[in-house]
């Protein structure tokens, strides 16, 4: 993950645990798993580090632009993963399709975008 690496916090877990938010949460077509993975990268730079902590206020300014940006520069408007790929999760026959063509390929490069992203926003806070 290109957020790890950018904050020397590398965690093979992290990416395990966020593997089923593809397909858009669990395969339901919901909000994309790129999105999730975006603000999981913010929020291991901004997040609290316990509970009960105040939140910094530079989490919810990141989290936004990335949301806007997202949606529009990336994804082409939306943030649902139906919407963008155009894929029912529930039906066998589409998603055997989705893994053959070019529904796939623009996933793989969504995901990538959302990286480069996630990387500038990443070293912006560095300034």
């Amino acid at each position: 993950m290109v957020a790890q690496e950018k904050l020397g916090k590398k965690n093979d877990d992290l990416v395990k645990a966020l593997d089923p938010f593809g397909g858009g949460l669990g395969g339901h077509g919901e909000v994309c798993g790129a999105v999730v993975g975006g603000l999981a990268a913010i929020g291991l730079l901004f997040g609290r580090d316990k509970a009960g902590e105040e939140t910094n206020v530079n989490m919810w300014k990141y989290s936004r632009e990335f949301m806007k940006r997202f949606g529009k520069e990336i994804a082409g408007g939306g943030i649902l993963c139906r919407d963008i790929v155009q894929v029912n999760w529930m039906d066998p026959a589409q998603v055997k399709e989705y893994y053959k063509g070019e529904k796939y390929l623009k996933c793989k490069t969504l995901v990538g975008k959302t990286a480069e992203l996630i990387g500038e926003l990443i070293e912006r806070t560095k300034v």
